[in-house]
C-alpha cells in the first residue's frame, strides 16, 4: 500500500513538472500583467520624454531582477514598491518578458494636457 502511494506520488510529482503554467500558455498574458505599467512606460515600454526611464527591448534579466529588487525594498523608488509587490515573482517575470520584447524607439516628447 505505501509503495503504491509513493509511485501514485511520483507520477503526479512528474507530470506536474511537465505542465506548463497556464500564463505562458495565453500569448496575452504578458501584456495584460504589463498594462498598468502602461500609464507612465507607455504600452510599449517608451516613455514620453523619458521619465520614467523607457524600458522597451531591456535584458529581460535585468528587467526581472530590477523589479525584484523594488518588491524587495531595496531599490528607491516613489511608487514602484508599491506595484511590484502587488505580482508574484512568476508574473514580473512575464511582465519583464514583455517589455525585453518590445522595439526600443526614439525618445518622444511628453503629451500636453489639453490638447
Amino acid at each position: 500500500m505505501k509503495a503504491r502511494i509513493v509511485q501514485t506520488l511520483a507520477v503526479c510529482l512528474a507530470a506536474a513538472s511537465q505542465a506548463v503554467p497556464a500564463a505562458e500558455q495565453d500569448p496575452t498574458a504578458s501584456r495584460n500583467l504589463a498594462a498598468s505599467c502602461f500609464t507612465c512606460h507607455g504600452t510599449d515600454g517608451n516613455s514620453a520624454g523619458g521619465v520614467p526611464p523607457s524600458i522597451a527591448g531591456r535584458d529581460r534579466g535585468e528587467l526581472v531582477q530590477i523589479l525584484k529588487d523594488f518588491k524587495a525594498g531595496k531599490r528607491p523608488a516613489t511608487i514602484m514598491h508599491q506595484q511590484a509587490k502587488g505580482y508574484t515573482d512568476e508574473q514580473l517575470e512575464l511582465i519583464a518578458a514583455y517589455f525585453a520584447r518590445q522595439k526600443t524607439a526614439p525618445a518622444r516628447a511628453p503629451s500636453k494636457a489639453g490638447s
